[in-house]
């Protein structure tokens, strides 16, 4: 083995920035960075094997890992019309009970989850912050520090971007009972961001940050915080409902992403989430940006939030990425065909996210998801090449759809016929954190997540 590398990994097959490769050797430093991508070579005896084809484990813009823990719990319909804006009352609800043991648990028992649905890194927007009282603790970044405990026991790569959260809708009203664990002015605000930036260099996760929404920081607020000089990326909920989009009318005059793009120097740093009701002007300012669409199909299938415009915003060079944001879902599959078949349903035509005649929609959402995604969490991701973060997810050569596919159909076949079934293996960083399915801490995970389950439960 080259004295540069700390291990060699051999793949039959392996998706590369210039596309599929036969027997590919990605040599790995100690850091967990791949130093050196050899297509047409021989396996050595010192070479580890790939089970089935290696594609990048997809970097995963959107969480909230807490909300992981009431998956399920709002499905029952209520007296009238329910929305996006009924379900927050169980949302609160569960905000309310959660120590941070709990969150610990939760996140744990989340990130592994997504590790076998095919994620290698997540962005957590974090808002919960405070006790249940909705007073700070003594270290303002305990809750931060929970999901960090949760994703080093994962294993998985981490973006952590504290939220700030100010008020209950637009022009700074006042927030309720419900948000009282979120609530920070600026300054507290920027006090957890150096105590959140203390933890994230002890545990190498990167720091940005995030304002909930227009509902709940005013931009002169989110002026006053970037002043400060944060760096990493910027992250913000916008336009998800349509309610929304009305309040953000009557209040100003204009809707969300042109009173963002008007208000605020959004630019590639910025990653929007949802952005789903836009009108063409709109779409073109985010387009032009630079800035990530943040993209949770699953979730906003769920919440009934309605269809982000793909096709329009991709047509005009748009960047886009995924995300499980309630984590109904957790995994890549899910997500990439959601936001496929959104766009098939709306026009009642198929492959509609496809490059262009003959090229395959698997590969085209998963190579977009991939930039997107590496953009949105600030980290070198999202591909098998030098001086990138050796995570990689492993495909099952046992499953028929995929050991009989060549080339794109790989994708298109884990995509759009196995789903998470698929992932076989998930490396992070040069370590393997899934090996045939299984975690190595899957057992004491469980346990603490029921625990939590049961909590939540009886309360």
């Amino acid at each position: 083995m080259p004295a540069s590398a700390a291990q060699r990994l051999y793949a039959s097959r392996a998706l590369l920035p210039a596309g599929w490769a036969d027997k590919v050797v990605i040599e790995i430093d100690r850091d967990g960075v791949i130093q050196a991508v050899t297509p047409g070579a021989e396996a050595v005896s010192e070479d580890e094997i790939a089970v089935g084809p290696v594609v990048p484990a997809m970097p995963n813009l959107h969480s909230h890992a807490f909300q992981r823990a009431m998956a399920g719990l709002a499905e029952i319909a209520g007296p009238g019309d329910d929305s996006f804006w009924t379900w927050r009352g169980e949302m609160y609800r569960t905000a309310g009970l959660l120590t941070p043991e709990d969150v610990a648990a939760i996140a744990a028992k989340l990130y592994v989850e997504l590790l076998k649905g095919g994620f290698g890194a997540v962005a957590e927007f974090h808002y919960l912050h405070h006790t249940e009282t909705g007073l700070p603790y003594a270290d303002r970044a305990e809750l931060s520090k929970a999901v960090l405990a949760g994703a080093a026991e994962a294993g998985i790569g981490m973006t952590l971007l504290p939220a700030f959260y100010a008020h209950s809708n637009f022009g700074g009203a006042a927030p309720t009972a419900g948000q009282r664990r979120f609530i920070n002015d600026v300054d507290g605000f920027l006090e957890l961001m150096a105590a959140a930036k203390l933890a994230c260099d002890a545990s190498a996760a990167r720091l940005g940050l995030a304002f909930h929404s227009l509902r709940a920081a005013t931009p002169d607020e989110m002026r006053a915080i970037l002043s400060a000089g944060l760096g990493g990326p910027i992250h913000i909920h916008v336009a998800e409902q349509t309610k929304e989009v009305q309040d953000c009318l009557d209040w100003c005059d204009k809707r969300p992403v042109a009173l963002l793009m008007d208000e605020l120097p959004v630019d590639k740093r910025w990653c929007l989430i949802h952005a789903t009701h836009m009108e063409p002007n709109e779409i073109n300012s985010l387009a032009q940006s630079g800035a990530v669409a943040g993209l949770c199909p699953a979730t906003e299938a769920n919440l009934g939030d309605g269809i982000f415009a793909a096709t329009d915003f991709f047509g005009m060079g748009g960047r886009a990425g995924i995300g499980t944001d309630s984590h109904i879902a957790t995994g890549v599959a899910e997500e990439l065909r959601t936001l496929e078949y959104g766009q098939r349903l709306r026009d009642q035509r198929r492959n509609r996210l496809a490059a262009g005649p003959g090229r395959s929609v698997g590969r085209t959402i998963f190579d977009t998801a991939l930039r997107g995604g590496a953009q949105a969490l600030g980290q070198p991701l999202g591909a098998i090449a030098p001086g990138k973060i050796a995570s990689f997810a492993v495909l099952d050569d046992e499953e028929p759809f995929i050991g009989a596919a060549s080339g794109d159909q790989v994708l298109d076949r884990w995509l759009f016929a196995l789903g998470d079934r698929a992932v076989r293996d998930v490396m992070v960083a040069g370590r393997w954190c899934i090996r045939n399915r299984q975690h190595e801490r899957d057992a004491p995970i469980d346990a603490a997540f029921r625990q939590v389950l049961t909590k939540l439960s009886n309360a």
